[in-house]
């Protein structure tokens, strides 16, 4: 919680950060105020004090105590950094009407989605800093094994994660939810080990509580996501928030791609004369097991 050497949060996001500080030292009460600020923070926006007080089962002072001691301006400062959040959603709501107006009057829909798509890679990569780029590359590359794991829409660049990274190091998982094996995925993950997680809203249940559990293991976990609030930040060392706008109600993976590419490209730097020898043995599988076509097979 906000001290008197400690900023009071200025935007929402740093709110969120208050929040999931490890280190807060909060009460049953605060808890139960802060898990509803983070699930539902735009019906926390027009909120009374004793409407919130009695959503959560708490009285009225114990609010304002709390709105306090994050160090804002009592509980209309609370209020205020939600509402900011909601007016940010609203501002994202009116791009997607505006996109879709243009599309209906004829505007082109893959230029809204590639100049989408440059922004949101821009965004992510603008907000990556060396320390966490470093520990994430570093857990990547020297971890025992590395266990990646993300289902439905984040399943895809959470395979392509762990099939880059099987190219130029040992020992990594992608963790699936076929019939009961997610259970036995999760059995080989030991202290030391990295779990990389791979959520967006809505976030996937399964994916959540492996990464907690993996967590608890004293595994290393590294979490690709999308936002401050998601559930994934309460378990991760090491976090990247991925802009995933797109130009419709889908939501773009093209970021997911570039990050997961750079991700692995960093452990095959780190791991140099070791990658070259695991490509190496890799080119004489592929060649005496015939995987690919050869040119002279072409038309």
């Amino acid at each position: 919680m906000a001290t008197a050497s400690r900023r009071p949060p200025q935007t929402y996001d740093e709110l969120l950060a208050e929040l999931q500080d490890p280190e807060a030292a909060l009460t049953r009460s605060q808890r139960l105020l802060a898990d509803r600020v983070m699930a539902d923070p735009e019906g926390v926006a027009f909120m009374t004090v004793s409407e919130l007080a009695s959503a959560v089962g708490v009285n009225e002072a114990t609010v304002v105590r709390f709105a306090n001691s994050l160090g804002l301006d009592g509980y209309p400062g609370l209020t205020r950094l939600c509402r900011e959040r909601l007016r940010e959603q609203a501002q994202l709501l009116r791009r997607y009407d505006k996109l879709e107006q243009l599309s209906a009057d004829g505007g082109s829909l893959l230029e809204h989605t590639v100049a989408l798509d440059r922004a949101n890679i821009a965004r992510t990569f603008a907000r990556i800093t060396p320390e966490t780029w470093e520990a994430a590359v570093r857990a990547l590359a020297e971890a025992p094994r590395v266990h990646v794991m993300g289902l439905r829409k984040c399943h895809a660049p959470a395979y392509l994660l762990g099939y880059l990274l099987r190219m130029v190091r040992e020992d990594v998982e992608t963790v699936t939810l076929g019939a009961g094996t997610l259970t036995d995925d999760l059995r080989r993950v030991r202290e030391g080990d990295c779990f990389v997680a791979l959520s967006i809203r809505r976030y996937s249940a399964q994916t959540v509580r492996a990464a907690a559990w993996a967590h608890s293991r004293g595994a290393r976990c590294v979490a690709l996501t999308d936002d401050p609030s998601s559930p994934l930040t309460a378990s991760a060392e090491q976090v990247f928030y991925v802009d995933a706008s797109g130009p419709s109600v889908l939501r773009s993976l093209t970021t997911f791609t570039s990050l997961v590419q750079a991700l692995a490209a960093g452990v095959a730097q780190l791991r140099g004369h070791e990658v070259r020898s695991t490509l190496l043995q890799e080119e004489e599988l592929l060649e005496e097991f015939g995987v690919y076509t050869t040119d002279s097979l072409l038309p």
